[in-house]
């Protein structure tokens, strides 16, 4: 095993922990995403309620639901899969991927300490890095992609 595989979550994850309270409507949710600049808040005033993220939300406008009057609490995950601060990075990808989750909150007591997301896994572990080309392939333009 890779010693960076033993790293703990603590040394990569996102602080403080965005949240938002169950009762906010979904509406109030995405303008605090888009101004906070993160993807996902932890539902709960005191412990973890859910979780609500932009995915989330994308599907409750794609449902037509009422944006601005229906709380949060009714479209976020529950219950959170989470991990804790001294638990290895390996740990918090083999948990994401076990669980279908991308976002896990990192908790202390019971209390959000912070979050890991599959972006700051990947940003993490640099053989997972993707090498972005400089410019398009030749043949873009005429529709191959291989």
């Amino acid at each position: 095993m890779a010693e960076e595989d033993q790293t703990p979550v603590s040394e990569i994850m996102s602080s403080p922990v965005k949240r938002v309270s169950p009762e906010a409507s979904i509406a109030e949710a995405a303008r605090q995403l888009s101004k906070e600049h993160v993807g996902s808040l932890v539902v709960g005033d005191d412990i973890i309620d859910g979780i609500v993220t932009e995915a989330d939300i994308v599907r409750a406008v794609g449902a037509e639901r009422d944006l601005a009057n229906t709380p949060v609490e009714e479209i976020a995950s529950d219950p959170v899969v989470t991990i804790r601060p001294h638990e290895s990075v390996r740990t918090a990808g083999e948990r994401m991927g076990h669980n279908g989750v991308k976002k896990l909150p990192v908790t202390e007591d019971g209390e959000p300490v912070g979050i890991v997301t599959t972006t700051d896994m990947a940003h993490f572990f640099p053989r997972s890095r993707l090498q972005m080309a400089t410019s398009a392939e030749p043949h873009v333009s005429e529709g191959e992609y291989e």
